[in-house]
């Protein structure tokens, strides 16, 4: 008894193709930032954790006491309070309340923006 050949797979037309998802950048540490300075600055790894963690320190102190700081270089970082807001509630499309919260803003430098 012949048999049927197998039916042929439709091409996907070519607007049809899944989008490559682009590599995942890296994750850089602070440990990683921390020996980074510490092989360019000739410290222990010790030594460069305990400056690296000092400033993140320094800088989470002066942003809960409502500074602005501006690193030379890098760019301003500030807190900004976003006040409270109505919204809807996706699933269901009820209106909810959002309540008044404060966000960190970052202001790259230029040379931050030259440099990428």
């Amino acid at each position: 008894m012949p048999t049927k050949p197998a039916p042929k797979a439709k091409a996907a037309p070519a607007s049809a193709k899944p989008a490559a998802k682009p590599a995942a950048a890296p994750i850089v540490t602070l440990k990683n930032l921390a020996a980074e300075v510490a092989e360019s600055q000739d410290l222990t790894k010790a030594q460069a954790e305990k400056i690296v963690t000092g400033l993140v320190g320094g800088i989470t102190t002066h942003l809960k006491s409502g500074a602005r700081l501006r690193l030379a270089g890098l760019g301003v970082l500030e807190v900004k309070d976003r006040p409270a807001r109505k919204g809807r509630n996706p699933a269901t499309g009820a209106e909810i309340e959002i309540a008044a919260s404060k966000k960190i803003a970052f202001r790259p430098a230029k040379e931050l923006k030259d440099a990428i």
